[in-house]
């Protein structure tokens, strides 16, 4: 069985992830918190099996590599978008959130065009950055469904994901101001 055909599945998953921000948004925005959840399990779920064909069969591609996480951050800054339109976040946690992406973006493109070819792997602190987002989103979403859920989650969750989305845009500020800096000296 030729399996190469089947190379196209991860990207399509992808993109049915791209396509559940807009009904994942509306749900949010209009209160109805159940089924933004069940869109945000579906939205995982396409991430997990996109991830685990891209890997298990080497169906890789540099689209999907691009595609992938930017679908992931997409839906994300989503969440946190239309949690703080309704109120629900404070908007310096949103702008706190954006702008340590847009500080990695402009980092990355600022080293690109200045330094030189790079390849951002995402850092520990990062990962536990953006793990502590999905976990607080999740978490205020299933409260805000009247499903089991502690009412303390908001107010931790905002100090967490304050705390961790600053240390780790000051870590990638820092590593990526080391390499720049080395890479200039060289």
């Amino acid at each position: 069985m030729n399996l190469h055909r089947w190379r196209w599945i991860p990207n399509a998953l992808t993109f049915l992830r791209i396509l559940l921000i807009a009904p994942f948004a509306g749900a949010l925005l209009v209160g109805d918190y159940r089924r933004a959840l069940v869109i945000f399990f579906l939205a995982a779920a396409t991430d997990a099996i996109d991830g685990f064909l891209a890997r298990h069969f080497n169906w890789r591609s540099r689209l999907g590599a691009i595609a992938d996480p930017l679908a992931d951050k997409a839906l994300l800054i989503t969440a946190y978008l239309m949690l703080t339109l309704t109120s629900v976040l404070p908007v310096w946690l949103f702008a706190v959130v954006l702008g340590r992406d847009l500080l990695i973006v402009g980092g990355a493109l600022a080293y690109h065009y200045f330094v030189g070819r790079y390849d951002m792997e995402p850092s520990i602190p990062g990962k536990i950055n953006t793990f502590v987002q999905i976990l607080v989103a999740l978490a205020i979403i299933v409260l805000l469904a009247d499903l089991p859920m502690q009412p303390w989650v908001v107010d931790a969750g905002i100090v967490v994901v304050a705390v961790s989305a600053i240390a780790s845009g000051g870590h990638y500020l820092v590593v990526w101001s080391v390499r720049a800096w080395r890479a200039t000296r060289s």
